[in-house]
């Protein structure tokens, strides 16, 4: 009977703490098993870097692909993470130093050719002889990924097809999966032929997988807290398959380990120590109010976006802005979301329900946000600029705003998914990409303080 081993991480996000003692677990055990004849493959299920960590910002991810060719990983998937937060260019050149396969069969090329540096499908041959296909799909942003010059394609569809490509050169499929954990099962019911579906992109935790048919689903959370290890015995038919998550923080401290995060947090700030532009006045920010910042920062989105009006949360200003030289890791500080800015053209009720959302939610200001690629503590008070309500009408810009006429309102995009303004998800929007909100302070700050 041949045991394969299979040991995978997903949605680490840069959170780096644990990484010393993960790799070094990681090269163990392959070490381990290549001693006891038995395969052993390290993969990685996306969203492995996050750009509102230093290191990773400073590097565009680089530093990332560092880490996992010392942890000696076969194989690996993008998740939005690396797709829609990084320019195409950055993307092309993310992985031009990795010692591993890049998998992925939905991103594609304006003309339908795939990445240069990804493939639809792997078939890795064991010691043993045994054929081992690897497929691999990313979550669909099409808003996103056409903006940034790419083409993303339905999932489903192109895993349909690797799977039937993969099956007629390999014994064994398994998918890296970036889809979140009700696609897998979908994926599940639909695609008989895969033995293990690794879960990612929507952090759930499953500590023993979950069968679904003959398919076992898994899930090792977010933020390197858990190492997927999974096997399966095959003798010519896959005979059983089962799944585990080791829990990082019960591991060995591996010796220095804080030296060596602490020196890659100063390798990111020593590169962006850099000055942007020098203020001439002190920005402070408030959470619950109005401030300087959110002002100046209000200009900064108007300008950048063409827009007519604005609103968004004061809970993403995380610093002051300094009076003196601000450098780019003063901005970075202060904005560390993977956040994009959006525009949409709105009439006077939709202006009117927004308004009247923001007025009933009493809430909002205190609530402990996570996810939506925030990266702050509370929401904050939510702020509008140059539009309002008085007497019963819509002024935009001082002006009253009559009904069917519209306007162009931007935002951030993490108010489009429909957590707290469900009419916008479904309304055409236009995202500003690739910048970050930093990147828009940066360039008002540049264009109106040098």
């Amino acid at each position: 009977m041949e045991t394969i081993h299979i040991y995978h991480t997903n949605d680490v996000h840069s959170h780096l703490d644990s990484w010393p003692r993960t790799r070094s677990y990681l090269q163990e055990r392959r070490a381990f098993h290549e001693q006891h004849d038995e395969a052993c493959l390290i993969v990685d299920i996306g969203d492995f870097i996050d750009r509102s960590n230093i290191f990773t910002e400073a590097t565009l991810g680089k530093s990332s692909i560092t880490l996992l060719n010392e942890a000696n990983y076969d194989a690996v998937t993008i998740g939005n993470n690396e797709g829609i937060t990084l320019a195409k260019e950055a993307l092309n050149q993310l992985y031009t130093e990795a010692k591993f396969n890049v998998i992925v069969n939905n991103l594609k090329e304006p003309d339908g050719k795939i990445p240069t540096w990804a493939e639809p499908y792997h078939v890795y041959t064991l010691a043993s002889g045994t054929k081992l296909g690897v497929v691999a799909a990313t979550a669909p942003f099409p808003d996103y990924y056409n903006n940034l010059g790419w083409k993303i394609e339905d999932p489903f569809t192109r895993l349909h097809e690797s799977i039937a490509q993969a099956r007629k050169e390999a014994d064994i499929i398994i998918c890296l999966s970036h889809l979140g954990l009700h696609s897998d099962e979908r994926l599940a019911e639909q695609e008989r032929d895969v033995t293990l579906i690794f879960g990612s992109h929507t952090h759930h935790v499953l500590e023993h997988g979950k069968y679904i048919n003959q398919t076992l689903l898994t899930g090792g959370g977010k933020y390197g807290r858990y190492i997927g290890h999974s096997i399966i015995h095959y003798d010519g038919m896959v005979q059983q398959v089962e799944t585990e998550l080791i829990d990082t923080t019960t591991l060995p401290p591996e010796r220095g380990e804080h030296r060596e995060v602490a020196a890659q947090q100063r390798y990111g700030e020593e590169l962006l120590d850099v000055e942007v532009f020098e203020t001439t006045r002190f920005y402070n920010k408030e959470w619950y109010h109005y401030s300087k910042l959110s002002h100046f920062f209000a200009e900064a989105l108007l300008d950048f976006s063409g827009a007519d009006c604005a609103f968004f949360n004061a809970g993403i200003f995380l610093t002051d802005m300094k009076k003196g030289p601000v450098t780019a890791l003063d901005i970075h500080r202060m904005l560390p979301h993977p956040i994009n800015a959006c525009i949409f053209e709105l009439n006077e009720a939709q202006l009117r329900d927004i308004l009247a959302i923001i007025e009933r939610a009493e809430e909002w200001p205190r609530r402990e946000l996570r996810g939506l690629g925030f990266r702050g503590t509370v929401v904050g008070k939510m702020l509008t600029y140059h539009f309002k309500q008085q007497d019963g009408h819509i002024l935009v810009n001082d002006k009253i705003l009559a009904p069917g006429e519209t306007v162009k309102v931007a935002t951030l995009d993490m108010f489009t998914f429909g957590w707290f303004f469900p009419a916008l998800k479904a309304l055409p929007k236009t995202y500003l990409l690739p910048q970050f909100l930093r990147d828009i302070l940066t360039i008002y700050g540049h264009k109106h303080f040098v």
